[in-house]
């Protein structure tokens, strides 16, 4: 097996097998220490010894043993010790039903603040690490880190049943729950770092949860469009690389290779929840993706109905993410100037500081609206500022791109055979 078909499996199996030790030991902190470093043994013998008939029920045990091992070691707890070694920790049985969106509910404690459950949750039930979380919710890794560590502390002391919160809770949870799983698809889909451009065991998770979470609470709109949202963008995925690997932009996409089982499972999940009403975050995100993955080819894309869409977005959830997309919008309806001067007037926006994204549009519509030296320039700094591989070279690409239509237009100028550009 392949040091990425382990990680994929471990990453698979670990909230599982933390559901499983919650469920019967109740110590949230002390369960989870114990699960990453069965992970860790996990990872040290599994390539030398082979894998084991039952990895899940494996990584239970293991984690049971070296959880027994933890609280015998603490004279201090003699009776947790009495009550917890009782157990047996060798029973090969892993868990007999799946704990996920019960450990999801959990680690968005409502004695958390909104922060620690995202952070926590994507931890335990997304299968991020820490230096992955950071780099989506934007902040150090060192400060991440204590934050998660304060966060199983604190559930510890909080104390409570491993069950399902009572439906008059759950929507007091729905929030955090919802965003937890949007950015675990979100990294799955565009990884942040590293070589790889997606990962398919997150997003196939993310859509896993998502259903249930829809089955849960079906007449829940942002829930529906969450899981649309999901469905409609993956179901662009089989087009997203060209055969080197390489990453290929959405108006450049075969869209014969789109899966239209999700495209119309998506669509039909926007339709309904829009005719229930009102529209959110998430709903009105998945009508956007809905809007592109209708359209037969990128020029018949309904531009002018996804700008409509933005407007509504950006009053719901004025976040400067969603106005760098409205940007572009706006450029394919009014121009690529009116969305420039939007690119502009957000880039120094806080948020945004740390990302590539303001130089990466900037440099889209400066080549729209024929600036290929701006492009040119903008590209490389994208380049250089993103952490994803894949898209450093497709950026790079298109610097070299926009550095040639420079160099074309200049010799062309310098010719007599165009007239030089005023202003």
């Amino acid at each position: 097996m392949t040091d990425h078909g382990l990680e994929d499996l471990l990453r698979e199996n670990a909230p599982a097998a933390l559901g499983a030790l919650v469920r019967r030991y109740g110590q949230f902190d002390a369960c989870e220490d114990a699960v990453q470093e069965a992970l860790i043994a996990a990872a040290r013998q599994w390539p030398e010894e082979g894998l084991p008939q039952n990895p899940r029920a494996w990584l239970v045990t293991a984690a049971s043993r070296r959880l027994v091992d933890t609280v015998r070691s603490e004279s201090a707890r003699a009776r947790r010790e009495q009550r917890v070694a009782s157990l047996d920790p060798g029973s090969p049985a892993g868990p007999s039903e799946d704990d996920s969106l019960t450990l999801l509910f959990l680690c968005c404690h409502p004695s958390l603040t909104a922060p620690s459950q995202l952070a926590l949750t994507l931890r335990a039930v997304g299968g991020l690490t820490t230096a992955e979380i950071a780099s989506a919710l934007f902040v150090p890794e060192a400060t991440l880190a204590q934050r998660i560590s304060r966060a199983k502390q604190t559930i510890r002391d909080s104390g409570g049943p491993f069950e399902l919160p009572p439906p008059d809770q759950l929507g007091g949870r729905l929030a955090v729950v919802l965003q937890v799983l949007y950015l675990v698809f979100s990294e799955g889909y565009a990884v942040s770092a590293g070589a790889s451009l997606q990962r398919t065991d997150l997003t196939a998770e993310a859509i896993r949860l998502a259903r249930l979470l829809h089955r849960l609470l079906p007449e829940e709109n942002e829930t529906a469009g969450l899981l649309a949202l999901m469905l409609l963008t993956d179901a662009r995925r089989p087009a997203r690389t060209a055969p080197d690997g390489s990453l290929v932009p959405l108006d450049a996409q075969d869209r014969r290779l789109w899966d239209r089982t999700l495209v119309a499972q998506g669509t039909g999940l926007v339709e309904m929840a829009l005719a229930r009403g009102p529209a959110g975050y998430y709903l009105l995100q998945a009508a956007v993706a809905a809007a592109h993955d209708s359209a037969e080819s990128a020029g018949a894309t309904p531009w002018p109905r996804i700008l409509d869409l933005y407007d509504l977005l950006v009053t719901v959830a004025p976040h400067p993410v969603v106005r760098l997309n409205r940007a572009v919008a706006l450029a394919m309806v009014r121009g690529p100037l009116a969305g420039l001067a939007e690119v502009e007037a957000l880039a120094g926006h806080p948020q945004l500081k740390r990302s590539h994204r303001v130089d990466a549009v900037r440099a889209h519509l400066l080549e729209l609206a024929g600036d290929h030296a701006g492009a040119h320039a903008a590209y490389e700094r994208a380049a250089q500022r993103t952490s994803s591989d894949q898209e450093r070279r497709y950026l790079t690409l298109r610097a070299s791109t926009a550095g040639l239509a420079r160099r074309s237009s200049t010799a062309d100028v310098e010719s007599g055979r165009l007239a030089p550009t005023e202003g």
